[in-house]
């Protein structure tokens, strides 16, 4: 068994890897192209980045399994049990669009589903933010090292974070249910990224987060930085740890959630 330190070293490498790809943005050089719902987006960068996360990852562990966002799952002849989770580059609208709010996400879970250890590297930001199961969760910005420990409870002005499907028919029932799931709220931010999202609840940027529909590589690290930071989380279980996340049926229908303690309770179920 490996422990959770050790998991956690090699997903570091790898995100940096993945944001050393996205630190070379070039805007003539994107290449986008959609991938199905108007809105989702891929270009060069995204695919070149999970080649460059997918390769730290065999040189440091060849019997794992991985899944990516573009690659989808590739599984060794003798597996391991763990399987990493890539996102090469969440929030790819806005870097299209030169906003800054885009990362590399990794994680990696053991063979009964349990998240280990999860990174999110934000290049344009300059941060990195990081757990392992046990170990807390913690940031680096510009030399310092940080432990998260969750938003402010009870202050004043308190902030949701949210975000909305491509798909149209999602998207308007969201839509219907937002100002209930405002209720309480002082106000709303749609950073387009969820993995920060996630992240930005942990370092008590933001209040809470609650979004219905995420894929596993949209969630995995930034879960498990919020819930290692003392945060509530809810995520999708893994219908088969070593396959992947739900099916999109059971995708479009859950939610993923963060937030302080108290306000565990202004989520749909």
């Amino acid at each position: 068994m490996t422990s959770p330190s050790e998991l956690l070293e090699v997903a570091k490498q790898a995100a940096a890897a993945g944001a050393k790809v996205l630190s070379g943005r070039d805007g003539n050089a994107l290449d986008p192209s959609n991938k199905g719902a108007a809105g989702d987006w891929v270009t060069a960068f995204d695919l070149a980045a999970e080649d460059a996360v997918r390769r730290v990852i065999t040189a440091a562990r060849p019997g794992d399994t991985i899944t990516g966002e573009e690659q989808g799952t590739t599984r060794p002849a003798e597996p391991t049990g763990y399987r990493w989770s890539i996102d090469p580059l969440d929030g790819t609208t806005n870097f299209i669009r030169n906003i800054v709010y885009y990362a590399t996400s990794v994680a990696v879970a053991d063979a009964d589903g349990v998240w280990q250890a999860g990174v999110v590297n934000a290049p344009a930001l300059g941060r990195v933010y990081y757990a392992s199961r046990g170990q807390g969760a913690w940031l680096e910005e510009r030399g310092t090292l940080t432990r998260l420990e969750g938003p402010v409870s009870g202050r004043t002005g308190q902030i949701l974070a949210t975000g909305f499907s491509y798909e149209p028919a999602v998207r308007s029932e969201q839509a219907a249910a937002f100002a209930a799931l405002m209720d309480g709220f002082a106000d709303v931010r749609r950073l387009g990224s969820a993995a920060l999202d996630l992240c930005m609840v942990a370092d008590g940027t933001h209040d809470a987060y609650g979004e219905r529909g995420l894929n596993e590589h949209d969630f995995s690290a930034g879960a498990l930085i919020a819930e290692e930071a003392g945060c509530w989380v809810r995520r999708p279980r893994l219908a088969s740890p070593l396959d992947g996340g739900p099916s999109d049926d059971e995708r479009l229908d859950a939610w993923t959630c963060a937030a302080g303690l108290e306000l565990s309770g202004k989520f749909p179920l």
